[in-house]
């Protein structure tokens, strides 16, 4: 009997090395896959803060964290068994979908830029004072750019755990999900209430305290406009370079073979930094790709009189050109009679 309770015992003991060493596998996977799509995470933080530059500071970490539930959404509900199941059973799908999602962070960047050439800001208006409607247009804006982002994430780390199992594939996939999530929109968080935290510093007793609450206070704004900048480059770049790797798997080598041997004579060429400037090189031949491929998509959209966009442009110029001639009637001294 107390054999038998001992070898029980023993086969417990193993199977939890086991399932310990599962567990520690898991992570050390998902850290590598992380990793893999360092680049990427960058890209989404720097994008998010955007979506709440100009919003009113009481609505800031109420909106991350609709864009974070959202964003979580995405990656366990969407793309994770989207992913699974591609990977299981059609593979060559994925380059395609990230080729569209590439295609819509290019449209994205290239558009905010062409608002800006035309003196037309999506978030000048804080979503609390444009009221609830625009907060809810705000916020499914950034979970759509984030779903491209997140795509572009997993589909990262899926393919540096592709020679795993199935369910260790899922395992691992789960822990970069959530972790990735945290992360990001943690440090979002972070950013945007920097500002804040100043206020709360100058208002302390320590002239260090003062200066430094004051110094956070005057600064984040500059550098929440720089992040805004930051997550339209991010935008372009991450699109195109998605564009760039794409065409190269479906078969049209040139143009990712071109940018590639340059990068590596970089490298060669140059000690010490030849691998930062190889990285520049690589990053500003994907941005062009984007700028170029989303101002077609933007000529499409809204400049070309056969875009989808024209008819609502339109629309917009007879109500703003009723509202003028309306206007000017008001103010239009009386007729004598």
């Amino acid at each position: 009997m107390s054999a038998g309770l001992l070898g029980l015992l023993d086969d417990v003991a193993a199977i939890a090395k086991l399932a310990a060493a599962s567990v520690d596998d898991v992570g050390m996977a998902a850290g590598r896959a992380t990793a893999k799509a360092a680049g990427v995470v960058v890209d989404d933080t720097a994008v998010t803060p955007q979506y709440v530059h100009g919003v009113a500071a009481e609505r800031e970490l109420p909106i991350v964290k609709k864009i974070a539930r959202g964003s979580i959404r995405n990656k366990l509900l969407f793309i994770l068994p989207a992913a699974l199941v591609l990977s299981q059973w059609a593979p060559w799908l994925l380059t395609p979908i990230l080729m569209l999602g590439g295609t819509y962070l290019a449209f994205e960047g290239a558009e905010k830029i062409w608002g800006r050439l035309r003196g037309h800001e999506d978030h000048d208006v804080p979503a609390a004072v444009a009221g609830e409607e625009a907060e809810k247009t705000l916020v499914a804006g950034a979970v759509r750019t984030d779903l491209i982002l997140s795509a572009e994430i997993m589909v990262i780390a899926l393919n540096e755990v592709a020679d795993e199992g199935f369910w260790s594939r899922l395992a691992i996939l789960l822990v970069v999900a959530v972790a990735i999530t945290v992360v990001v929109y943690g440090v979002v968080g972070l950013i945007v209430k920097m500002d804040d935290v100043g206020l709360v510093l100058s208002q302390r007793r320590s002239s260090f305290s003062q200066r430094l609450g004051r110094g956070l206070v005057a600064g984040m704004p500059k550098l929440l406009a720089i992040i805004s900048v930051v997550g339209t480059v991010a935008m372009l770049w991450v699109g195109g370079h998605i564009l760039l790797v794409g065409v190269d798997e479906l078969g049209w080598h040139a143009p990712y073979e071109l940018v590639h041997h340059t990068e590596e004579a970089i490298a060669h060429a140059i000690p010490g930094v030849g691998g930062v400037l190889a990285w520049l090189f690589n990053t500003l031949c994907s941005a062009i790709v984007g700028v170029l491929v989303g101002a077609v998509v933007v000529a499409v959209m809204h400049v070309l009189p056969f875009g989808p966009g024209k008819g609502h442009g339109a629309e917009h110029d007879v109500e703003h050109d009723i509202e003028a001639a309306s206007t000017a009637d008001d103010h239009r001294p009386p007729t004598e009679t």
